[in-house]
């Protein structure tokens, strides 16, 4: 039976593991929380508290690995606990690692692809790119998605709206790249079933935007006025959330469609976010 064991199972895998179970596949999702434990097991994933637990036996029954497991200051935790046991497993037939575009940095609004160079200047984006090169320093078949910003259900921007706590923040020129997560699951899924070793892919949609484009556009569904603009240089914000206006890129996605065959679901965030309203909010 193809098993995946989806190392930090959160809103992404949990996404991917909603196209895999209904085609015969067995999850098995690790979490260090008993409560979502039990929530994965109604679900239909058999769950794993980790760290705490042996990884090694569920690992040993996998054919595909998932980890969505962020670095640390140390480096990435999976691969400090498991590493060895990770490069013995050459019965792996996929392994995925869940990265972002971050890794490449700020390009004042131009465009990235896969072979542009890294040169995150967040400390964040460092970690992740020494935590790709941790991965691909393993020998297994490794492939690496570099996701944009995700949205989707229960990560949409109408609830903010609705409470008039949604801020238009505005930097000239800054755009972002983002991706639905059932996106994300489709593309994951073209690439265990068809799988290339070593492969790269940026998981974005079609149209990198200013994020108060986007809360704009959420208000003007919901029959509401776009919140006031706020100049970036005058609002605030925590440290981390100011973090992410010191990068502005535009991201190609070319490869998941000419290699995986992905034809995206929600192309751009307007349809994005229709479907989000259309399903509740």
């Amino acid at each position: 039976m193809n098993t995946l064991l989806s190392i930090g199972h959160g809103y992404s895998a949990q996404a991917l593991a909603r196209r895999l179970l209904p085609q015969g596949w067995h999850v098995i999702g690790t979490t260090r929380d008993p409560a979502k434990a039990a929530a994965f097991r109604t679900a239909g994933v058999e769950p794993l508290i980790w760290p705490g637990a042996a990884l090694a036996p569920a690992l040993a029954r996998a054919t595909h690995v998932l980890c969505s497991v962020a670095p640390d200051a140390a480096g990435d935790p999976v691969i400090a606990a498991h590493g060895a046991e990770l490069a013995a497993a050459r019965h792996l037939e996929w392994v995925g690692y869940l990265s972002t575009t971050g890794v490449y940095g700020d390009h004042a609004g131009g465009w990235v692809d896969e072979g542009t160079a890294l040169t995150p200047t967040t400390a964040r984006g460092r970690a992740r790119v020494a935590a790709e090169r941790q991965w691909q320093t393993l020998g297994l078949p490794l492939h690496i998605f570099r996701l944009a910003g995700i949205y989707g259900p229960g990560r949409g921007p109408f609830e903010k709206v609705r409470q008039g706590s949604a801020r238009r923040i505005v930097k000239p020129g800054q755009v972002f790249s983002r991706i639905h997560v059932d996106d994300i699951a489709q593309v994951l899924d073209a690439s265990i079933h068809r799988p290339a070793p070593r492969a790269i892919y940026n998981v974005c949609d079609d149209d990198p935007a200013p994020p108060e484009d986007v809360i704009a556009h959420a208000a003007a569904l919901l029959g509401l006025p776009p919140p006031p603009e706020e100049r970036w240089e005058e609002a605030e914000m925590t440290p981390m959330a100011r973090s992410f206006y010191a990068e502005s890129k535009r991201v190609r996605n070319d490869r998941i469609k000419d290699d995986l065959g992905v034809r995206l679901i929600y192309p751009d965030y307007r349809a994005g976010l229709a479907a989000l309203l259309a399903a509740g909010g």
